[in-house]
């Protein structure tokens, strides 16, 4: 049976309201973006660090929403019953916020990769270049063939700081490597598809790719699946994924969503909690790559000297990571 747009609207409307029925005053409020709660990477770790936050005595509500049409409503009605802060973490949560801020200008919001300019809201944005810049110095390490791949949801500024942070980290390795760049998709559901990027990162495999970064979410547990199965090694993205197939997954760029919920969350707590720009990187402990027990005998003593003299020349100026952003253009890709 064919169910219409009105109706899922309506029961997308209900669920919504059976959430927001149990939301206390004051509580926090954590709201997903696409791919939910446990995407084992961007998603999951703002459940970790709201986790954090309610394992010292605070609490929060959240919610995973099932499609656009709900961030609008999700953020107004977490907003009109007092629930402060707000955190929203992902670029695709802008609009719906720069609708919402105005109307409860004494709710306090804090928004995740991306910069909304309003005096409620806290914009924490990190420097992905940086952490990436490391795991490419890893792949170019590793990389058998010369040629390491990366696999961004779509073509969009955010993901290719991620892939031109990458490609100059190999490079300074191997000049002459070889970088592939394919996209899942061409939108924001390409964080949704698995089966696509699954496809993706088995046609880079196939032209030689013996490395691939994941830039990809939710999406980006095809590209990690696919290089087990055929032997070689991937890169996890946001939260440590070195886990999800031990011996295969190289390292993770590791990108601390989970501190920035867990600050906002405890910042209102303790009033020390402030609107503008909060920018994370390496020398902030933002970003970095992710070593374990589950990638220790993948990690030569060779690998962890390059990171550690890459890092230590970031945070003193010695080196510069060029961030896409800036120009629109990648010096190494």
């Amino acid at each position: 049976m064919k169910i219409s747009t009105f109706t899922k609207a309506i029961a997308s409307g209900v669920a919504l309201s059976a959430v927001m029925a149990g939301a206390a005053m004051a509580d926090g409020a954590l709201v997903y973006d696409g791919g939910g709660k446990f995407d084992k990477s961007f998603n999951e770790a703002a459940y970790t660090g709201a986790e954090r936050f309610k394992a010292e005595g605070g609490n929060y509500q959240d919610l995973e929403i099932s499609g656009d049409a709900m961030r609008e409503q999700a953020v107004r009605q977490f907003a009109s019953r007092g629930n402060n802060p707000i955190v929203l973490p992902g670029f695709s949560w802008e609009t719906a916020l720069r609708a919402v801020a105005p109307e409860f200008p004494d709710t306090k919001f804090t928004i995740i990769d991306t910069v909304v300019d309003l005096p409620n809201v806290q914009s924490v944005v990190f420097k992905e270049q940086e952490g990436s810049y490391l795991v490419g110095i890893l792949a170019a390490m590793q990389s058998e063939s010369g040629k390491i791949g990366v696999v961004p949801a779509f073509n969009f500024d955010l993901l290719e700081a991620f892939a031109c942070g990458y490609a100059q980290g190999a490079k300074s390795v191997n000049p002459d490597i070889e970088i592939l760049e394919t996209y899942v998709g061409t939108g924001f559901e390409a964080f949704n598809d698995p089966v696509k990027a699954t496809e993706v990162a088995k046609s880079q495999l196939d032209q030689g790719v013996d490395v691939i970064f994941q830039v990809a979410g939710g999406a980006g547990a095809g590209v990690l699946q696919a290089a087990a199965d055929a032997g070689k090694f991937s890169i996890g993205v946001d939260s440590n994924q070195n886990h999800l197939h031990p011996g295969s997954v190289l390292t993770s760029m590791t990108k601390r969503v989970d501190v920035a919920t867990y600050n906002a969350m405890k910042g209102v707590e303790d009033g020390t909690w402030a609107p503008g720009l909060v920018v994370l990187g390496l020398a902030e402990d933002g970003v970095g790559a992710a070593f374990d027990d589950n990638n220790a005998e993948l990690i030569t003593p060779e690998m962890t000297a390059a990171v550690e003299k890459a890092t230590a020349d970031i945070v003193s100026g010695a080196v510069t990571v060029h961030d896409f952003r800036t120009d629109k253009q990648c010096p190494s890709l």
